[in-house]
Order: structure tokens, then C-alpha cells, then sequence
């Protein structure tokens, strides 16, 4: 489990490069960038930042590697705010979190659909005549 101390780091840097990233950043290889969270390592030397770049395959790819070169200007900013004996050296990995949520969610949506479909009477097909009984008046 991590510690305190650990998880308020990782807090400040999630907030440092997020808005270092929306502000400051002016590489155009990085756009549709949100930093989604930072595990830091337990001697605060490395720590990795998980983001979720809306793009395909190929341009996730390319803002990563245009994130990956602007790690030594976002470890600058981190240390002008974190007050530690090691600036952390930042790492960068695309998380897969969000969109399998975004895929889970569609599974479910079309579940949704197909049971509606199933359990609503097909409106094509007349209703059966019902049988008289020879008692009824």
C-alpha cells in the first residue's frame, strides 16, 4: 500500500502536468490529452503518468512520443512545486481503462436494446382469434 506521503505527490503531479499539459505545452503532436492518474515510485524517483488520448492507434502513439520528449520541461515544473530531494522521472503509458469502459458501455447498451426488442410483442403478426366456448351467451 502506498503511503501518504507517496499518494499526495502523485496528487500534485497529476495537477502539475495536467495543467502544464493543457496550458503550456505547445507541441503539436500533443493534443486530446487527459492525465488520468500518476503512481509514484515508493523512493519518489520515477513515477508513471497514465493518460487517455482520444485519437486513433496512430496518433496515440505520436502524442506519446511528443509527451515522452516533453518530460524533462514537466519535471521542471514539478520541481519548482514539490519541495523533494529527487525530482520524480516521469514516464508516460496510454490507459487502457477508459476506453474499455467506453467499450463495456456499448456492450451493455446493446444488451439493453436486443431485451427490449425481445420482450416487446412483435406488432407485425395479427393476435390469434381466440375459440368461442358454446356456454358463453
Amino acid at each position: 500500500m502506498a503511503s501518504r506521503r507517496t499518494l499526495k505527490a502523485a496528487e500534485a503531479i497529476r495537477e502539475v502536468v495536467s495543467m502544464a499539459i493543457l496550458t503550456e505545452i505547445r507541441d503539436p503532436r500533443v493534443e486530446n490529452v487527459t492525465v488520468t492518474s500518476v503512481e509514484v515510485a515508493p523512493d519518489m524517483r520515477t513515477a508513471k503518468v497514465m493518460v487517455s488520448i482520444m485519437s486513433d492507434e496512430k496518433r496515440q502513439e505520436l502524442c506519446l512520443r511528443g509527451l515522452s520528449n516533453s518530460a524533462g520541461f514537466l519535471q521542471s515544473k514539478i520541481a519548482k512545486r514539490i519541495d523533494t530531494r529527487y525530482t520524480p522521472r516521469l514516464t508516460f503509458e496510454i490507459d487502457k481503462g477508459v476506453k474499455k469502459s467506453l467499450e463495456v458501455a456499448k456492450i451493455l447498451q446493446d444488451l439493453a436494446k436486443e431485451r427490449e426488442q425481445q420482450s416487446a410483442p412483435d406488432q407485425s403478426v395479427p393476435p390469434a382469434p381466440l375459440e368461442s366456448d358454446d356456454n358463453d351467451p
